[in-house]
């Protein structure tokens, strides 16, 4: 409360209002009822509770709030701005990756196809002493409609689930996209008034002051954020094709291809990062850039599929190499090609990203066991969660030339020691892997 008059009471006022009641100069503000005041108006009983000073005192305090709601506004209104734009590009981004992923369960599913024919074929040819049997054939043939059929229905829900998950994300982005935009319409409206208010007159600021301070700081209060989609990769593509058994290859790693800082196991089928470096130098083979090391065994047709233990390791990369056969030496390591499933952890979060390009993918929990499939002929290469029996993603039409190698790689450690180790898993008899020093 305030009953003071300020020495400046006497000078200052530009503007000169009357009381209509006493006929005297207006020359006092009353916060609480927003009203100018005579000095008899100053007196009663009315305002003699009221917060009370002078008009001057009152307009520079009130110009001083609205300036500071008035640089907010203009924060706010960038960051708005922001979302509105990032709203946008995510539902250019949606979109396409809805399409990526479309495709991918369409690569997927035909060459799942593929595989269970040929399974079928490899049935039919093993029961060769009975294909005089009619009855026999034709139940291996409904058997394999049923499969295809049952192989499409899975499928096609698939492709359902993905467009429905679209569909809700899309709508959301629009929600949200619409908030912004009228959150950025008010702002810009408010920023307008706001600077009006900040250069009118005493009187003129005076008149709704507190009024429309309110108003503002409310719409200030209104909280904006991005809306929360569903990852489209959340739609897994369940289940391994059971010719993968068949398809299983026993690889080896390459000592001649291994990077100083990696140490392998009598049966080359472990790595794992060293303290010390051995001297690569003279090597043309020796993968440099990287702690990686390629697969003794390359492809130039057929189907392929092997698998990595991932999990003693908290950032590792698996994948395919290539580079064109008629270079060498350094030259061949500039110009090789990668694609890559890449795996990190910091703390305990879990990461997965694939390349290229560079992308990043859902991952619900800690990957242990990752199944990589090679399809030469059709350009495929796909990544699988063994554990979980699920895709984590597919490349299809790769327009590769020449030997395709298996490549594995570390991250080399910043001087610590790390305990991080990859192992290409075989079929079989199992035996432990005795790491060489």
């Amino acid at each position: 409360m305030s009953k003071r008059l300020s020495p400046q009471l006497q000078h200052n006022i530009t503007e000169d209002t009357y009381c209509e009641t006493h006929l005297e100069p207006t020359r006092l503000f009353c916060d609480v009822d927003q009203i100018t005041l005579c000095s008899k108006c100053f007196q009663s009983q009315e305002h003699k509770h009221h917060m009370v000073c002078g008009i001057q005192e009152a307009a520079e305090n009130y110009r001083k709030l609205f300036q500071e709601i008035l640089n907010t506004s203009r924060e706010k209104l960038e960051a708005a701005k922001s979302i509105l734009t990032e709203e946008q590009e995510r539902m250019a981004m949606i979109q396409e990756e809805e399409q990526n992923f479309k495709k991918m369960i369409e690569s997927e599913y035909s060459m799942r196809l593929r595989l269970l024919n040929e399974e079928c074929e490899q049935n039919l040819q093993r029961q060769q002493e009975c294909v005089s049997d009619l009855n026999l054939r034709e139940t291996l043939l409904n058997q394999v409609i049923k499969l295809a059929t049952e192989l499409e229905e899975m499928f096609q829900e698939m492709l359902q689930r993905l467009g429905r998950v679209g569909r809700e994300n899309m709508e959301k982005l629009k929600e949200s996209e619409a908030r912004a935009s009228e959150q950025v319409r008010s702002l810009l409206k408010l920023i307008v008034e706001l600077e009006k208010k900040c250069g009118e007159g005493t009187l003129a600021l005076l008149k709704n002051a507190k009024y429309s301070l309110e108003r503002s700081k409310s719409l200030l209060l209104e909280h904006l954020e991005p809306a929360h989609i569903t990852d489209l990769s959340l739609c897994h593509i369940r289940g391994l094709s059971s010719m993968f058994r068949v398809l299983q290859r026993h690889l080896t790693l390459d000592p001649e291809t291994a990077h100083p800082c990696l140490a392998l196991s009598e049966d080359l089928r472990t790595m794992r990062l060293r303290h010390g470096q051995q001297d690569g130098a003279g090597n043309p083979e020796r993968l440099d850039f990287s702690a990686m090391v390629l697969a003794a065994e390359s492809f130039t047709s057929g189907r392929h599929y092997w698998e990595v233990d991932v999990g003693k390791a908290t950032r590792w990369q698996v994948g395919i190499y290539h580079s064109s056969a008629d270079t060498k030496g350094s030259t061949a390591r500039a110009s090789g090609e990668k694609v890559l499933l890449t795996g990190s952890v910091m703390g305990t979060e879990w990461t997965l990203w694939v390349f290229p390009p560079l992308k990043r993918l859902f991952l619900e929990k800690k990957l242990d066991t990752v199944g990589v499939f090679l399809d030469c002929e059709h350009g495929q290469i796909s990544f699988y969660n063994v554990t979980e029996t699920s895709l984590i993603y597919n490349f299809s039409h790769c327009a590769f030339q020449g030997a395709l190698r298996p490549v594995f790689s570390l991250c080399i450690p910043n001087g610590d020691t790390s305990p991080d180790s990859l192992t290409i898993l075989q079929h079989g008899p199992s035996c432990d892997a005795t790491v060489s020093p």
